[in-house]
């Protein structure tokens, strides 16, 4: 597989310095992306830059992740509107395993000559001293230089400290120690990198080059993805889309991918998708001619929420979807197995009640409107209307009376009541 080319294809190549190419072919490359600790986990945001380095692996090349122990303490500037605060090393420390567990998922770190590694560029600048940095990395660029990038002159008319400022410094200095001591003649990441990116490898041209200042190392970078309206991707009503399943449940993730516009899933199939092209071609031929199937976001929920999660949390999304929009009945509910059922509510509205509560509620209605602090219906007034036009259910099973007894109604799991408000649904935990 020729990288590049695959790149190309699939949408994914932005910026790419000369000679990449021909360096990629001549001979397997260890190359390398950044990934800022300044969460426990990843998001999808960060989906984009690490399918760069699957691809790679999968061209035969060795895929380095860093992890910016170091760089982490500082923030990087690059079009933020602000400094970023600073995150102690406990904290750190932490974020960095959280990651390195979820790039396991993705890259294989035991096939051989090119297998993933891991790397932190703490291990190497806790040594490092202020004057030695200077004389080893500040020597090499000006400040014009330095100033001419993007990601700093955006920021000289609000301001931006000497620690922002020398960001691109260490990441540039990540480059040349990673070239020197691994052999790393790659770096990759998002267009908004490609100034601190090169920053590296002007350093190591500089330090490193012939007479001619031969580059030996390189730099390539993959757009950033938007939506179709021009939004910023990976973004919910409730922030982040994590890949860590307790930050943001499986079922959530999944209902994501599910919910993505028909006309981005082109593009979204090619960049986060392992299916070659004629198989991608032929979901949006399939997709085209059923489009209320919603064909594509299906198949790539699926590959996702499997990669990301396991075939067992997808198996219970798809019970969830089921259970919460399909033809389920109060059957399917009552044989939910007890480990089963937070996870398939797990991103379910819903409310605690006691057991006194639960007993002091004359009828149904008591319970939907007043008990759950209005969170299923604002008034005793609205939740009998809704029960009247029949657009009320509990437990899957509709409600025929205002009146209606709560003893009709069974508990799933001895705790639980499932309220369906049209296509929305609400669990009630008696406690």
């Amino acid at each position: 597989m020729d990288f590049i080319e695959e790149l190309k294809w699939r949408g994914m190549l932005h910026d790419v310095m000369p000679g990449t190419q021909e360096q990629l072919n001549k001979e397997m490359t260890a190359g390398y992306i950044g990934f800022d600790p300044t969460a426990s986990s990843l998001h999808i945001g960060n989906l984009a830059t690490i399918m760069l380095l699957v691809h790679f692996q999968r061209a035969g090349h060795k895929p380095f992740a860093l992890v910016g122990g170091a760089t982490g303490m500082i923030g990087d500037p690059s079009f933020k509107a602000s400094e970023r605060s600073f995150l102690d090393e406990e904290t750190l420390q932490i974020n960095q395993e959280g990651i390195r567990k979820q790039l396991q998922q993705f890259l294989d770190f035991d096939c051989g000559e090119n297998s993933a590694e891991m790397v932190n560029n703490y291990d190497w600048f806790k040594d490092i001293g202020f004057l030695q940095f200077l004389r080893e990395a500040g020597k090499f660029l000006s400040v014009n230089y330095m100033m001419s990038k993007d990601s700093v002159k955006k920021r000289l008319e609000t301001g931006i400290s000497f620690t922002e400022f020398s960001y691109q410094l260490l990441q540039g200095y990540d480059f040349y120690h990673l070239y020197k001591n691994k052999n790393i003649r790659l770096q990759m990441g998002g267009s908004d990198q490609w100034g601190n990116i090169t920053t590296g490898t002007e350093i190591i041209r500089r330090k490193e080059g012939d007479e001619e200042g031969y580059f030996k190392a390189y730099a390539l970078t993959t757009p950033l993805l938007t939506k179709s309206d021009g939004s910023k991707f990976g973004k919910s009503e409730g922030g982040n889309i994590w890949l860590d399943g307790t930050k943001t449940s499986p079922y959530e993730f999944y209902q994501f991918w599910l919910n993505q516009a028909d006309e981005d899933l082109p593009r979204y199939l090619r960049v986060f998708s392992l299916k070659g092209r004629e198989e991608i071609e032929a979901l949006e031929t399939s997709h085209a001619a059923e489009p209320h199937l919603r064909i594509m976001q299906k198949a790539l929920a699926a590959e996702l929420t499997i990669r990301i999660h396991s075939e067992k949390a997808y198996q219970t999304v798809l019970k969830a979807s089921e259970v919460l929009f399909g033809k389920a009945t109060l059957e399917t509910l009552q044989g939910i197995e007890e480990e089963e059922f937070d996870a398939i509510f797990a991103g379910v509205p819903q409310t605690e009640i006691t057991s006194q509560e639960w007993a002091e509620c004359a009828n149904i209605t008591d319970l939907i409107s007043t008990v759950t602090r209005s969170e299923v219906y604002a008034s005793k007034g609205e939740a009998r209307r809704a029960i009247q036009q029949n657009a009320v259910s509990v437990n899957k099973v509709k409600v025929n009376s205002a009146e209606q007894s709560l003893s009709d109604f069974s508990l799933l799991q001895n705790r639980f009541l499932l309220i369906s408000k049209g296509k929305k649904n609400h669990l009630i935990r008696v406690m």
